[in-house]
């Protein structure tokens, strides 16, 4: 008998431990990991463009980029309307396999279509991560979903959704987030190192009071979670956070480095960044870091009569471009400007100091009150939504924009009550996120520049299914439904909605809005089936404009057939570019069909017949031969 013990099995420490060609250990000792953003359709132009024009090789050299700077992880997005995600995710996943420097990291496979995400689980190498899965839908397909990624040997993304919306307070994280590790680990057999929660990181600094607490929330939720979930990991979208300053890049920068120095510092353990985008924390600028500080902790604001978001964006406007300071100039020379003019810049710069006297002054003008606001005010909102579309104005500013406009709409209330016009109501407008999606800052946003502006706003939330919003239009006798989403299922959703509004026999428009929404999109997919208007609206200051055209019994069917014709356009041009292959009938196939006249067919007689033995070689000499 051999003397021997059988072998001990290590005590290998609980880690969460992912690999591409090359494995990754996160654990207690790990800094933070950065997941390289850029291979997102709804976050990158060019990566989106690149893979609209089917240019995935080149697509390729953005990932690669991310390797470089320093990704650890790729988030991989194909989600767009336009796109076939589970094919395009399928090819791109099988093009990185095939690329050592980029297939040596994981792979986060992103979709909010499920499909998609196991399309990807199918091809790819090692053990990567699904981002994500979440319990919107309830506990039955939270966990079907987190037993197919168990099955497929991945870790998962866990959002803190439940079937009321996202959660957005410290304490609604902390519940949700508890729920749903239960689930995982006590139902599913989830291992708890493969958990990774999304504690949801919103916009902050959006001129929006409500919106104020959000980074401070998501922070607070890491500590709860570390200290009462063992072994779960954060991470979260950064560049969520900083979306207020959208097209200003240095102060998005910084509020990255400020909101990250503290989440890595309560526990946060990966984050999906633009890797090669990262500033350094030490080396903000002073002035700058102080208002960011300011916003992303929360704190009272120093300055007397006024905010931390307002002081934020006096500093912004010194950062341009490289982010050197440009010289601030202030001056009244714009109020020798005639009035439109003088209305406009007020807008834009959203100061109220003279809004009542201008106003004033151009109601004086006018033939009716109702004049001003269709007239110069409505210029001064597209100018603004011109600007934010550019991206040279911010969040912030498109609100204080908005109360501008709440106050001059306040002003002309009495005399536009006074000699009220039939048919000139300012009118109701229905809102939503749809069903399936529990996103809803954008439509907020909307909700409150239309409420400025006169509008009776009913506002039923997140995940209403189509048949409510039948009910309420009916009900409440809306005058327009807006619908909005952000991620790609809302689409085809929207397209169900529409459908089912013309099957109940509504005749009312739809404005269409929402990150992944798209007017190429709305006029393929959506307004074929809106014979009555589902126009798309790209942001919060375009809807003023597009809501007062829809509801005047004069212009709606103008501005509709206007859009329409666009449309038609647009479809025609897709359609088009679609049309790869020119089909034939199945009859003019079997008559051009390949003929053989095998009766007068010789086979082709081979040199030699029967087996043949190659001994001339020993094989030996082939070993160094072999790769």
């Amino acid at each position: 008998m051999i003397n021997h013990q059988p072998r001990q099995i290590p005590d290998i420490p609980v880690a969460c431990r992912l690999s591409g060609l090359e494995p990754l250990t996160i654990d207690g000792n790990s800094l933070f990991v950065n997941v390289g953003e850029r291979a997102n359709v709804t976050g990158s132009a060019k990566f989106l463009r690149l893979i609209k024009e089917e240019k995935f090789e080149e697509a390729l050299d953005v990932v690669r980029e991310q390797v470089e700077n320093g990704a650890q992880i790729i988030d991989v997005n194909m989600d767009e309307g336009m796109l076939d995600g589970a094919e395009s995710m399928k090819k791109f996943l099988n093009l990185i396999a095939s690329e050592p420097d980029i297939s040596r990291v994981p792979i986060m496979i992103d979709s909010s279509k499920w499909d998609v995400i196991e399309a990807g689980l199918k091809c790819v190498q090692g053990k990567s991560i699904v981002n994500s899965i979440s319990m919107k839908e309830g506990e039955e397909a939270f966990i079907k979903q987190a037993t197919l990624v168990k099955r497929y040997g991945a870790a998962a993304i866990v959002m803190a959704f439940d079937e009321d919306g996202q959660a957005d307070t410290r304490a609604r994280k902390t519940e949700i987030c508890t729920r749903a590790y239960r689930v995982l680990v006590d139902v599913v057999g989830f291992p708890p190192e493969d958990i990774i929660f999304d504690p949801n990181i919103f916009a902050i600094a959006t001129g929006i009071e409500e919106h104020d607490n959000y980074a401070v929330d998501f922070i607070e939720s890491i500590k709860d979670i570390k200290a009462t979930l063992p072994y779960a990991m954060i991470s979260g979208g950064v560049s969520n956070v900083s979306f207020s300053f959208r097209g200003n890049n240095p102060v998005r920068e910084a509020i990255h480095a400020v909101f990250l120095y503290h989440a890595i510092q309560a526990g946060m353990d990966m984050g999906i960044v633009n890797a090669g985008q990262l500033a350094i924390y030490d080396d903000i600028d002073p002035e700058l870091k102080e208002k960011v500080e300011n916003v992303v902790q929360n704190l009272p604001c120093p300055v007397a009569d006024s905010t931390n978001t307002e002081q934020l964006l006096d500093v912004a406007e010194k950062f341009r471009g490289d982010g050197k300071q440009v010289a601030k100039k202030e001056d009244l020379a714009w109020r020798g400007w005639p009035v439109e003019e003088r209305l406009s810049h007020a807008l834009v710069k959203g100061i109220t100091e003279f809004i009542d006297q201008d106003t004033e002054e151009a109601r004086l003008q006018a033939e009716r009150p109702l004049d001003v606001i269709e007239g110069p005010l409505m210029n001064g909102m597209n100018v603004v939504g011109d600007l934010f579309g550019a991206g040279k104005m911010f969040l912030p500013q498109v609100v204080k924009s908005a109360r501008v406009m709440k106050k001059a709409v306040a002003y002309l209330n009495p005399f536009i009550e006074a000699e009220k016009v039939e048919g000139q109501s300012n009118g109701k407008i229905l809102m939503v996120t749809v069903k399936g999606d529990v996103h809803d800052i954008g439509k907020n946003i909307v909700g409150v520049v239309l409420a400025c502006n006169g509008y009776e706003v009913i506002d039923l939330g997140v995940m209403v299914p189509v048949e409510k919003i039948i009910e309420v239009a009916v009900a409440e006798n809306v005058d327009i439904i807006g619908m909005s989403g952000l991620i790609t299922p809302s689409l085809d959703e929207m397209v169900h909605n529409v459908k089912a509004f013309h099957k109940a026999g509504l005749t009312i428009p739809s404005i269409i809005g929402g990150a992944t929404c798209s007017k190429i999109h709305t006029a393929v997919k959506i307004a074929p089936h809106s014979p009555t208007g589902a126009i798309y609206i790209a942001d919060a200051s375009r809807a003023v404009p597009m809501v007062s055209k829809l509801i005047n019994n004069d212009t709606r069917q103008a501005t509709i057939d206007e859009a329409y014709n666009e449309y038609d356009v647009m479809r025609e041009k897709r359609l088009s570019q679609t049309k790869r292959k020119t089909i034939v009938s199945i009859e003019a196939a079997r008559a051009n069909r390949c003929q053989h006249d095998w009766d007068n067919y010789t086979p082709f007689t081979p040199n030699v017949l029967g087996r043949q033995v190659f001994d001339d070689y020993p094989l030996e000499d082939l070993v160094d031969a072999i790769d």
